[in-house]
């Protein structure tokens, strides 16, 4: 018996060992082996020719990608421009008695971007970076001069576990000025958000929640997890996304869409307003599971049992 748990920590060791990391001028690389897990843009990215060129963003991850090596975000799609793989941003804010929408870069009253590396991490079967970043307001509300509201840690760290990529989102946020950014109740922003391939449809994927909800009624309701699926040019994938415990207003509510798209957002405000006070720091986990073929609950549930102990 000894013998058999051994061989089993062995192999599992040596698969952890194949996770690396790379940084460049222009983006930090996650590999399992010669397939890439992920690339994370720290380098301004252009969006379609037809795109209006405010949409251009640095600081969000795409794509990402299955174990088997499937790729599962999508970006820069006709219908939201600003929808980036994987990323976060607030929205619908308030400072200095000015509105301010990190998210929605065609307002022009706010961005986020990528400020500097902060460490790159291969260790122990983790492999993984750690970037600041910030979310700045144009004090004009027109793209104008900029100033930061929020400086952020934005940790990244991935495993693997069971066959399946077990990727830490971890999400630092100071006010750095001297005023409360304001953050009224609305359907989206702030959490983690996350857009599936473009050719995720009603025919082809679904959404699967903790409480058994779907793409027909998971929108605003509390999770948590939440399971996406579709395919891939390497076969079917499932995205899955935890919310930690100990998150504010956890089990976040979901924004979900039932027009056939997968997009998914964890909204911490989304049925109470926030505030993050001057000089105040808040912290948001989330953790996201990439794994081939369609996940059942009964295992998403047991990964969000041991997620939610850490």
């Amino acid at each position: 018996m000894k013998s058999v748990v051994l061989s089993l920590l062995l192999a599992a060791s040596a698969a952890a060992q194949t996770l690396s990391v790379s940084e460049t001028e222009k983006e930090i690389q996650v590999m399992n082996g010669d397939k890439p897990v992920m690339t994370y843009h720290k380098a301004l990215v252009p969006p379609p020719p037809e795109a209006d060129p405010i949409f251009t963003r640095s600081g969000f991850i795409h794509p990402l990608h299955a174990p088997a090596g499937g790729v599962v975000t999508g970006i820069h799609p006709a219908d939201h421009y600003h929808h980036l793989g994987l990323w976060h941003a607030w929205v619908h804010g308030e400072h200095e008695g000015k509105p301010v929408d990190f998210w929605n870069l065609k307002a022009k009253t706010g961005r986020v971007q990528f400020v500097k590396t902060l460490e790159t991490k291969q260790q122990d079967g983790v492999a993984g970076f750690v970037v600041e970043q910030e979310q700045l307001r144009y004090r004009d509300g027109k793209g104008g001069e900029p100033l930061v509201v929020l400086r952020e840690k934005l940790s990244v760290m991935t495993r693997l576990v069971e066959g399946a990529y077990e990727i830490d989102y971890d999400i630092e946020q100071k006010n750095v000025s001297e005023h409360a950014l304001v953050l009224a109740a609305y359907r989206y922003g702030g959490g983690i958000a996350y857009r599936a391939p473009l050719d995720w449809d009603a025919t082809n994927s679904d959404y699967q929640t903790s409480e058994g909800k779907t793409r027909k009624d998971s929108h605003a309701t509390r999770a948590k997890w939440i399971a996406m699926h579709g395919p891939t040019a390497k076969g079917e994938a499932t995205v899955t996304v935890f919310c930690h415990p100990k998150n504010h207003d956890a089990p976040q509510k979901l924004r979900t869409w039932d027009n056939g798209k997968i997009f998914l957002n964890y909204v911490p405000i989304q049925e109470t307003a926030w505030e993050i006070k001057a000089g105040e720091t808040i912290t948001l986990r989330y953790r996201v599971v990439i794994a081939d073929g369609k996940t059942d609950a009964a295992a998403l549930n047991t990964r969000w049992e041991r997620y939610a102990k850490e």
